[in-house]
């Protein structure tokens, strides 16, 4: 081999080490395994690539027979964004939940009890946890997925979280930097722009983000959004100013940074996805996260010839990509040594398969006085979910009140249904509405007031955040709208 084969061989590997690419379907496509086999370093998993925990292990069983180091990345934040439980929601309340009962150590123990999940299916790094302070209530993407609007509760829990997930082998990715809990955009849609002055972002956002860093979380992902108090001309993504000179330099960290994925429109829709990769990489980061829309082999290979045509043109310096790529590397190497440890102690041992339920439980707060209930009529009022929760994931109470009170009936009613419509199809039995985040629908809280009105004994049940006046007879905040969540919430109509 010539030196300068060598050296575009070199360069390709790299390349493509530092891509967390997605696929189709749910095993792992011919195109894909050969890539690993090239020097691809890491797959992202999403809900389309999970059918049970037989199939998963199985696909990252096959990935790990050309790559015995590859890391498997899901976006498993439990609570409302579950990517293991797509289909039936999941088995763990989720960040605001964790929040509202305040016990750091319980919040170690689910994150603990759902990396083992992870890990048993042979996924090795986690995007999550949010760090985000949800600072502004009418945040359309974060809300619950946050531990809440108190910095010091949020830098407890996420360091509580790292410290659980990783003790299970399975690295923690601490997201999204440099917080995105004050923005009132989706950044899936367009640019967020935070614009607080730079002592309100070193007191409150930043203090999570150095809380998870002192825990040893092995990743940190950057936000697309742009701070002018820190970077007035690029989102953080794509900032050197945030990424190396603020998260290396200033907060002392060391661990891989990944980007959110880069075909978001606030990217993908600025700077595209082959230059916002260059410069991600070039502004300090060192993995690229595509996937969730974009997933094919064309992808792939567009970003890996990008990187390597940025090198060869002088505008990406080869010891970035090489650095980035190292550490992408010695993350591997570090999941797959914490795969043989937690094995080889005996890590386990000590189950808690039902500490969802139980944080679930907990995390409930309940205003007025339960009244018995027989066979009601549930009521879901529907907003439009944010991509990052996704619309294929069942919600809400009405699955789980039926298997407690057979008989339970129940309808779906999106933007523009009325209480009209839902006292028509309710008929005389007792209504249980179900809300999320109903402080930011107006027409939801029209609906429950009227209602409430024409229904007093209406059991209203909110499933987001809860800002709005309670209103019902009974109600119910159970701090997110996973599977537990509802049946936390089911047990206090039933009785039970």
């Amino acid at each position: 081999m010539t030196v300068l084969a060598h050296h575009t061989d070199t360069l390709t590997r790299d390349a493509l080490a530092v891509l967390q690419p997605g696929f189709e379907g749910t095993t792992a496509p011919a195109w894909l395994l050969r890539r690993v086999a090239e020097g691809l370093t890491a797959v992202g998993l999403f809900g389309r690539n999970i059918t049970s925990s037989d199939q998963l292990s199985a696909l990252t069983a096959r990935l790990r027979a050309e790559r015995d180091d590859v890391l498997v990345a899901i976006d498993e934040e439990g609570g409302d964004v579950t990517r293991l439980e797509v289909r039936g929601g999941s088995s763990f309340p989720g960040n605001l939940a964790l929040g509202a009962v305040d016990d750091t150590t319980l919040t170690r123990d689910v994150a603990r009890e759902l990396g083992r999940r992870l890990a048993e299916c042979g996924v090795n790094l986690n995007w999550a946890p949010s760090a985000d302070v949800n600072s502004n209530p009418d945040n359309p993407v974060i809300g619950v997925r946050s531990f809440g609007a108190d910095t010091d509760l949020a830098a407890r829990h996420t360091a509580a979280y790292v410290a659980g997930l990783q003790a299970a082998g399975v690295a923690a990715c601490t997201k999204h930097f440099p917080g995105h809990g004050d923005t009132n955009v989706d950044s899936h849609h367009a640019l967020p722009r935070i614009d607080v002055d730079l002592d309100t972002l070193t007191a409150r956002e930043l203090v999570p983000f150095k809380a998870a860093i002192e825990a040893g979380t092995k990743a940190v992902m950057s936000a697309h959004i742009l701070v002018p108090a820190l970077d007035p001309a690029r989102p953080a993504t794509l900032s050197p100013r945030i990424l190396t000179g603020l998260l290396r330099k200033e907060l002392g960290y060391e661990g891989l940074i990944v980007t959110d994925g880069m075909e978001m429109h606030a990217i993908a829709g600025t700077y595209g996805i082959e230059r916002g990769s260059v410069l991600a990489i070039a502004a300090g980061a060192d993995a690229i996260c595509v996937g969730g829309g974009l997933a094919d082999e064309a992808t792939v290979l567009a970003l890996r010839d990008a990187l390597v045509a940025a090198v060869r043109e002088g505008t990406l310096p080869e010891e970035r990509l090489a650095d980035a790529a190292a550490r992408v590397r010695a993350l591997a190497d570090w999941t797959r040594r914490s795969r043989a440890a937690v094995t080889d102690s005996g890590a386990r041992e000590g189950n808690a398969p039902d500490i969802g339920l139980t944080a679930a439980r907990r995390a409930v707060v309940v205003s007025g006085s339960p009244t018995p209930v027989t066979a009601p009529y549930v009521a879901t009022l529907a907003p439009v979910a944010n991509i990052a929760v996704g619309d294929e994931t069942p919600w809400g109470v009405a699955a789980e009140l039926a298997e407690l009170l057979p008989g339970t009936r129940s309808g779906v009613y999106p933007r523009g249904a009325g209480a009209g419509d839902v006292l028509a199809a309710a008929g005389d039995r007792t209504v249980v509405a179900v809300v999320r985040d109903a402080h930011r629908h107006p027409w939801m809280i029209e609906a429950l007031d009227a209602l409430v009105a024409a229904r007093p004994d209406t059991v209203v049940v909110e499933m987001g955040l809860p800002r709005a006046e309670p209103r019902g007879a009974l109600y119910i905040a159970t701090h997110g709208a996973s599977r537990v969540c509802g049946r936390a919430a089911a047990e206090v109509i039933a009785g039970v």
